[in-house]
């Protein structure tokens, strides 16, 4: 069976509780690609056992880190995932007609389906989009920003309902966590673009976004797990702001 002209790439550092599963679901492409920044345990030897070309390369960022990686893909179309995702087959059914169809698409942008809580979110919340398979030709990763690095496209770009498994999120330690992580990167990126804290953003940030998740995007279906899970993505949008506050007032 010919493999399809696809190059995965995937940016980790110790990753070897989530790195098999997401190599797994990646046998049928022709390249997968792994940059890995530096593990300590056995990230590295799990992927090369599954197939994978791992390098070495530095922590540059996460803009950087994934558009060197994706600059040693041999394929035209590129596919970039994380250690703690899993494509899923129809995902990649999807893949396989996308690049075989004539068509002047240039990316497709397709839907990720978080697991939390021991659990999948219900069938009838509005699943968050991430744009992962692109011609790397029209392709560049936002390099001055320090988190959610893209990526940005140039051309024409296409959607699909097919979702690929995300197990990053799996408990509420591991998401307040990156939450916190993430937050932080972003105020700084803010920051440094000269940006300015808002008051009225400051009250309406965290009512508004709990009202976007829960009611728009339907996380109210999922009980108790969506209940949280909305709150906690407004904390998120409030620490962005509070920390951006907070370097405006100390960073002088």
């Amino acid at each position: 069976m010919d493999k399809i002209p696809i190059s995965v790439f995937i940016i980790a550092q110790d990753e070897e509780q989530h790195i098999a599963r997401v190599l797994d679901s990646c046998q049928q492409f022709s390249e997968i690609i792994l940059v890995d920044s530096g593990s300590s345990d056995n990230t590295k030897s799990i992927a090369e056992s599954k197939g994978a070309k791992v390098l070495h390369h530095d922590w540059a960022g996460y803009a950087k880190q994934k558009q060197y990686a994706m600059s040693l893909c041999k394929n035209d179309w590129v596919l970039n995932l994380d250690a703690d995702e899993e494509l899923t087959p129809d995902l990649i059914e999807a893949f396989k007609h996308f690049i075989s169809s004539e068509h002047d698409f240039v990316a497709l942008k397709c839907r990720r389906n978080d697991l939390f809580i021991g659990r999948f979110f219900s069938k009838l919340t509005r699943l968050p989009t991430n744009t992962r398979l692109f011609k790397k030709e029209h392709v560049q990763y936002y390099i001055n920003n320090l988190v959610h690095e893209g990526p940005e496209i140039k051309g024409k770009l296409k959607h699909t309902n097919k979702f690929f498994n995300h197990y990053g999120y799996s408990n509420i330690d591991q998401l307040t966590e990156k939450y916190n992580k993430y937050s932080t990167l972003k105020a700084q990126e803010k920051f440094n673009k000269g940006k300015k804290p808002s008051l009225l953003k400051l009250i309406l940030i965290y009512p508004l976004e709990f009202i976007r998740n829960y009611f728009i995007y339907r996380y109210c279906f999922s009980g108790f797990r969506g209940f949280i899970f909305a709150n906690l993505s407004a904390y998120y949008a409030l620490s962005k702001e509070v920390k951006l506050y907070e370097l405006s007032k100390t960073s002088k």
